[in-house]
């Protein structure tokens, strides 16, 4: 089985700065990507970034780009989202997720790809 935990959330104030980790333990594949997700209240889920093993990454949302950094360490399995200059607008329930799917080359940007996914952690950002 595959477990990925969040941390990190928690309240700061607009234009500070928080960073998410997550950890993933259990089995898994050496090509497989992580992401990060995020989810408002009345909102759809919205991914953020994705990352796989060999470093390659999507696009940043465009709601984030410029302010946030997706990264991870393949030795210790850990993916972290550095979260700069946020806004009252970035309040969500923040999670992580796992894409497996053999043969992989980039990293996807479909939320249906990911297999696995973190309980979440709530990030509110208060102005």
């Amino acid at each position: 089985q595959v477990q990925l935990v969040e941390s990190g959330g928690g309240v700061v104030q607009a234009g500070g700065s928080l960073r998410l980790s997550c950890a993933l333990s259990g089995r898994t594949f050496s090509d497989y990507a992580m992401a990060w997700f995020r989810q408002a209240p009345g909102k759809d889920r919205e991914l953020l970034a994705a990352v796989n093993w060999r470093h390659i990454m999507t696009d940043y949302a465009d709601s984030v780009k410029g302010r946030f950094t997706i990264s991870r360490d393949n030795a210790k399995n850990t993916v972290t989202l550095e979260m700069n200059s946020l806004k009252p607008e970035d309040t969500a329930v923040y999670h992580c997720a796992a894409d497996y799917r053999p043969g992989m080359l980039v990293p996807s940007a479909t939320e249906s790809d990911y297999d696995y996914w973190g309980q979440g952690t709530q990030v509110t950002v208060s102005s």
